[in-house]
């Protein structure tokens, strides 16, 4: 099933099985793609929109002289782009970290969804708010936290994000994001982030497994370091949901 970790720790017990099997039976097809590769460009007019089922993609936005902002990592369970489906053009770039595989939803697809079954409707909705929900505590750590911070808590919700749908073994990151990805994400220069990683290897946080991939030595020095509080990804803590049905 393409998109059995769609809200996945999340309210997708809150699903039936007559609107999982709908948005199953609303993919069109699935496209693969290489590391690094563009897959919708700032402006584009886009008709359907893409659930990553395998792989890493990044959202970035690039300055006036070519550099990076990264703005966003989706893992396998996310939609890249749902956001799309009302917007229709994108205010930023998505592209592939690694080979990834995406099942296409075209926005014809996703009326006919939320016309049939508003309660599907109101999950895909619910997803799009996590993405901006994830925007605000990036914000947060670009304006609060130092480099060392910023980088702790990137890996500290990654760490979170691949737990919620059972893709994090519990010692290795698998998602090789380079040292000036890192950089790019948290507003510092890669210099500055090799020094961050050097201190988090020297204080047992982490240890760096070649080609991006490191293992987790003591995730709760990690999120110490990053002031860390999964409650805004709403799988657990004080923001979790069980239903989204009105009461």
């Amino acid at each position: 099933m393409l998109t059995e970790l769609f809200l996945k720790g999340r309210l997708r017990h809150d699903l039936n099985e007559e609107e999982r099997s709908a948005l199953e039976n609303a993919v069109a097809r699935t496209i693969e793609i290489r590391p690094r590769v563009t897959l919708v460009e700032r402006g584009q007019l886009i008709q359907h929109s893409y659930y990553l089922v395998q792989g890493t993609m990044l959202r970035h936005i690039d300055d006036r002289r070519g550099e990076r902002q990264l703005v966003g990592v989706n893992i396998p369970g996310d939609f890249v782009d749902l956001h799309g489906y009302a917007m229709k053009r994108l205010d930023h770039d998505v592209g592939s970290l690694t080979g990834a595989i995406l099942a296409q939803i075209s926005h014809r697809k996703i009326t006919e969804l939320i016309d049939s079954y508003p309660h599907l409707g109101r999950a895909l909705w619910f997803s799009t708010l996590l993405d901006a929900a994830m925007h605000r505590e990036w914000i947060f750590g670009l304006g609060r936290l130092n480099a060392e911070g910023r980088i702790a808590h990137l890996i500290a919700e990654l760490i979170e994000r691949l737990r919620l749908v059972g893709l994090y073994d519990g010692s290795v990151l698998p998602i090789p994001l380079l040292q000036r990805d890192y950089a790019e994400a948290c507003g510092i220069t890669p210099v500055h982030a090799n020094r961050s990683f050097r201190t988090l290897r020297e204080r047992g946080a982490l240890r760096p497994c070649g080609e991006g991939r490191m293992e987790i030595l003591d995730e709760e020095l990690i999120r110490r370091l990053g002031e860390f509080d999964g409650s805004y990804l709403y799988g657990t803590g004080e923001l979790a949901l069980r239903t989204l049905h009105d009461r």
